[in-house]
Formats: C-alpha cells, structure tokens, sequence
C-alpha cells in the first residue's frame, strides 16, 4: 500500500503544480494589466519591481489553491482512469476512498498551510504590497525629454528641446520655461542653440550646459499687475550653466506603520480583536448620539446635568397675537432633528460597512481553506467517472466549478459589505452550494453509478413515470 499511496502522490503532485503556476500566472498578469499604466515611465530599478510583483503575486495564492486542487484531482484521477490503472485496483477490492486517501491527507495539510499563508504570511506581503505600491504609484516619471515636447516633471520648470542625442547627451534648440515664483506664468524664459544634459556627481541635480543663448524676464508684482511700465529684461549669454535639483524625483519610501491597521494586514486574532473595538465604539457612538437627541426635546431631557442641546427658551407670548408663535419654533427643532437623525444614519452605516469588511477578512480566511477540501471531493471523483486527463476536458470542468464559485462568492461578499447579508453564513454560500455537489458526484464515483450515461437516466425516468402511473377506475371499452 505505501508503494501505491506514493504512485497516487507522485501522480498528483506535478498537475499540482503546474496548474498552479499557469493560474497564479495568469491572476498576477491579470494585476500586471491593471496597474501598468501606473507602472511604466517611472524608471524603477528591476529589484522594486521585482518585490511588487512579489507581494502582489502572493495575495493570489490562497484564492488560486482551491483552483489548482480541483483542476489537478480531475487530471490525475481521470488520467489513472484513462490509463486503466483505476480498473485493476477496485479489481483488487480497494474502495474509492482507500485509493483517495493519501491524496485526502495531502489536501488537508494543502488547506492548513492555506489557513497559514492566509492568516500569517499574506498579512505581511499585503502590508509591505500597498506600501511599495503606494510609494510606487506617487513616484513621477523618470526624466526622459523628447524633442519636441515639452516636459513638466522637474518642479518649477518647464523644458523643451527640438532635437536631442541620445548617446552624447548633446541638445539643440533648449527653451526653459521658469515657473518656480508663485504667479510667474512663462514670463521667464531661456533660449539656447545647443547644449548639454548630464546629472552631478552626487546624482541629485540634472546639470544643463547651455550655449549661444538668451534670457528674457519681464518684472512684474503679480496676477494682479497690468501696468505698462514694467521693465523687460534681455540677456545674452555664450556659455551658462543651470542646475536643476532632482531630489523628488527618486520614489520615497512612507512608513510601513501608516498601514498596519488595514483589515489586509491583520491575523485572524488582530481581526476579532480590532472587530470587537469597532462595535463597542459604534455602541458608544450611538448612545450618545441618543442621548443627544432625547436632550433636544424638553419633555425627554435629562435633568442629570447630560451634555446635549442648549435648553429652549420657553416663550410667553401669544401665538394669536403679533408676537412669536410657538408653531415655526417647533418647525424649526423638527428639521433640526431630521437632519441629525440623516446623519446618525450615514454615521451608523459608515461605521457597519467598516466593521463588515473586517467580518468579510476573518471569514474569508477560513473558507478559501475550506473550498481547497470541498474542490477536492468534486475534482477526484469526478475524475474517476469521467476517465480522462490533460488539460482539456478536466480543464473546462474546472473553470465551470470555479466559475459557479467565484460568482457566488464576491456576489455574497458585496452583500456582506453593504450590510444586507450576515458574515455567517454569507461567506460560506459559496463553498455551501458546492458541497452537496461534492457529496453527490462522491457517492456515485464510490457506487460506480452511472453519472454522464443517459440511457441510465432515461430508465430512471421511465420507472418514475410508472410509479406515479395509476390506473383508470374503468377499463376503457373498445368500440
């Protein structure tokens, strides 16, 4: 039996991991496309956006393994069944779920390391992933002058150059825009023939040699200044040389601590806690704004000494005489109260959908474990009635399943986020739906019925028809 528990492992490993890999190839080229926009002209070395696509790559592991276990059980259970090697062991009286048993235990241990990557590792790469990200996204683009355009990614310049070499550096008709005084507008300006462009040895200033050229700034006091007598200044120059700082041009790395608190970044302890912190806070939150609201009214304020509205005045005058009424007073405290009531709802709301996302993040971490274990009891089995392996039919079985799966699963999630849907048993719809499903195509693999046969079926039909069939009270009389 060891010999045929490691033949069956070794047949299910590497579909294992291939599958693995062309899915989390494909989710992580899916976030490629997304973000490249964001990405590119940036001039970030290679090992930051090594580390990107890293940690972003990592998110997708727990949600790719139940993927990979259903498409890999249906290609080595089916491949066994194609080769006739399934024949000869139930031959030998091994049951299904002897023959399944180590690969039982191997998803099982698939689905704690899940829970484990889910709940330890993903918390740290989410947290090192959105600030990379973050710093990433906010980079400016890398100095790279084209002739012919005007380039606006050096603070307080605006730079223009009609021809440029690539190789030497060298620059043909340089026009320099200075905008670095508040209202300047292009009122400073710097024209040359030819130059140079090349950074200072420190790498922190872009260092323009300029050539045969002139300068024109025309003085004035502001937006506002419309006098005619200002002065216009006009220069020449042979030889100048300006430098341009590049400091914010670098990616500047943000404290990691301004992320920590994000649901993503917590474990499943960190999320029951700052859970339970969030509800008591809403709580608290709603009983003063209770309080408040019944202070307002005169017949429900607290004689305590609570804080709340400022006490109304009490009026004497006559509503039936020219002096103020008590009528547009009380029109005027119900508006008040319907406005605060509109925004103790929008508060409550705001505050349940926080509290819900945190909900969504600690279920979510025990059912993608769970889904690798439910995929496995549909994947092998039906690999074993459908007797086929590669990649085609098993592969379009699997995108079905995951498809019903993934719908499901972010349909209810939205459901949970906007409070019309309870974290339990929301989360677990999908892999809730999938799981009779599991137990079915399982009992009829380990029955040998016949699941895909349709005279099968059509028997079954005929036989319920005649069960159901009854006889007329009077024979029919033939005429």
């Amino acid at each position: 039996m060891k010999r045929l528990h490691r033949m069956i492992l070794g047949a299910y490993i590497g579909p294992l991991l291939i599958t693995f890999i062309i899915v989390l190839f494909l989710f992580s080229m899916q976030w490629l496309w997304k973000w490249v926009d964001d990405l590119m002209g940036k001039g970030l070395p290679w090992d930051v956006l090594t580390k990107l696509i890293a940690f972003a790559t990592s998110a997708f592991v727990p949600a790719v393994l139940p993927l990979a276990v259903l498409l890999s059980s249906i290609m080595t259970m089916g491949g066994l069944g194609e080769r006739s090697e399934l024949t000869p062991m139930r031959s030998a009286g091994l049951g299904l779920f002897r023959i399944l048993a180590p690969l039982l235990v191997f998803v099982l241990g698939l689905a704690a390391f899940s829970f484990y990557f889910s709940n330890n590792v993903l918390p740290i790469a989410n947290l090192k992933f959105q600030s990379l990200l973050w710093d990433v996204t906010r980079a400016k683009p890398a100095l790279n002058l084209r002739p012919g355009v005007f380039y606006g990614g050096l603070e307080g310049f605006s730079i223009r150059v009609g021809d440029k070499d690539d190789a030497t550096g060298a620059l043909r008709d340089v026009l320099i825009y200075d905008h670095r005084k508040p209202f300047q507008g292009n009122k400073t300006v710097v024209r040359a023939e030819k130059g140079t462009m090349g950074r200072s040895t420190d790498g922190h200033y872009l260092v323009l040699v300029l050539e045969n050229g002139r300068v024109y700034d025309e003085k004035s006091e502001g937006p506002s200044s419309h006098q005619r007598d200002l002065p216009l200044l006009r220069g020449k120059f042979q030889r100048e040389e300006i430098r341009l700082d590049l400091s914010g041009m670098g990616m500047k790395r943000t404290d990691e601590e301004l992320f920590k608190d994000h649901y993503k970044m917590l474990t499943l302890g960190q999320l029951q806690y700052a859970e339970d912190s969030l509800r008591k806070r809403l709580d608290e939150r709603m009983a003063e704004q209770g309080q408040r609201m019944r202070n307002s009214v005169s017949v429900l304020r607290d004689s305590s000494g609570a804080v709340g509205r400022a006490p109304v005045p009490t009026l004497h005058a006559d509503p039936l005489n020219n002096g103020p009424g008590l009528y547009p007073l009380a029109v005027e405290m119900a508006r008040g109260a319907i406005n605060e009531l509109d925004q103790m709802a929008q508060e409550k709301k705001g505050r349940t959908e926080q509290i819900a996302k945190f909900e969504v993040e600690w279920h979510r971490k025990l059912m993608l474990a769970f889904a690798c274990v439910v995929f496995f009891f549909i994947g092998a089995p039906l690999g074993a009635i459908v007797r086929k392996g590669g990649m085609g039919l098993p592969a379009v079985i699997a995108i079905v399943f995951f498809l019903i799966f993934h719908i499901i699963s972010y349909s209810t999630e939205q459901m949970v986020k906007a409070g019309n849907l309870q974290a339990w048993p929301g989360m677990w719809i999908s892999t809730m739906v999938l799981l009779p499903i599991g137990v079915f195509i399982t009992w009829k693999a380990a029955t040998d019925s016949p699941l895909f046969d349709r005279d099968a079926y059509a028997r079954n039909w005929e036989r319920l028809r005649s069960f159901l069939h009854f006889p007329h009270a009077h024979s029919a009389t033939v005429q």
